[in-house]
């Protein structure tokens, strides 16, 4: 990974939230639409005593579909885990997704990505970073931030911390979710039998343990429909609504049925 940010022992890791919001740790952000409620890329500085090994950071924009790519990670916290794919396309935009407030673009791979995978790197076959592993909507489709995403980030992030800006505490709940459309939920009930009969929301696909999401009940393959009674359309509804109330009242489909959870956002440093 380029090191302009790093001095002497003072490395900087680039991660996704999941694992860095969690941590406690000094970080900046980097603005996602897929629903954790605040960032979905972070920076992490970390005093060492040795010096670490590091990855270069490729251009996404050379990244063309059909070429080979390697998602590493520790999923299931089994560490050292490759998988490998190819590349649909480079530039799946988030408004395909159904982030309807997203100017995102993604790199979408059929490389496995699985809880644990997220945040690690995905690299192409000359050994560079062209993507930050991000999430897996279903079986071969997944998705990854771009390099060349990543390093106008790091590049922004630098300056900020050099000219010593600060901003406002972000709230976070801890899930990962994506706008439920039709063509989604048609996906979704042929692979899982006991998916509600259910064509719009926010689709849940991964809580974080230890987090409030967690704690309050939210399960995998839950259907966000309500919170504090107005109607969930988008995930984008969902990181509103997170953003402007202190506690959620939330409604879920989850099979045929309907569960109320109590979810109450806590804040992180940016």
């Amino acid at each position: 990974m380029e090191r302009s940010a790093a001095q002497d022992a003072l490395s900087l890791l680039v991660d996704d939230l999941e694992i860095s919001a969690a941590s406690g740790q000094k970080q900046d952000t980097l603005d996602s639409p897929l629903g954790f409620g605040c960032k979905a890329v972070a920076t992490q500085e970390t005093q060492t005593c040795t010096k670490l090994p590091v990855l270069l950071l490729g251009r996404s924009s050379d990244l063309r579909p059909g070429e080979f790519v390697v998602a590493i990670g520790s999923p299931f916290s089994l560490q050292n885990t490759v998988t490998t794919g190819i590349v649909s396309t480079t530039q799946r935009g988030g408004r395909e997704l159904g982030l309807r407030n997203s100017d995102m673009d993604y790199i979408q791979t059929d490389a496995i990505i699985n809880y644990g995978n997220s945040g690690g790197p995905l690299v192409n076959l000359d050994g560079e970073v062209i993507g930050i592993n991000t999430l897996k909507v279903t079986a071969g489709i997944s998705f990854a931030i771009p390099s060349d995403k990543i390093r106008q980030f790091l590049a922004e992030s630098y300056d900020r911390q050099s000219r010593g800006r600060t901003e406002a505490k972000k709230k976070y709940i801890g899930v990962r979710m994506m706008t439920l459309t039709p063509s989604l939920a048609k996906d979704l009930k042929t692979r899982h039998h006991d998916f509600p009969d259910i064509t719009s929301g926010a689709y849940v696909m991964e809580v974080i343990a230890k987090t409030p999401a967690a704690i309050g009940g939210l399960k995998e393959h839950d259907v966000i429909i309500s919170i504090n009674g107005q109607r969930i359309s988008t995930a984008t509804d969902v990181s509103s609504a997170i953003k402007s109330n202190d506690t959620l009242k939330i409604v879920v489909r989850r099979g045929n049925e309907d569960a109320i959870l109590t979810v109450v956002p806590v804040e992180i440093d940016p």
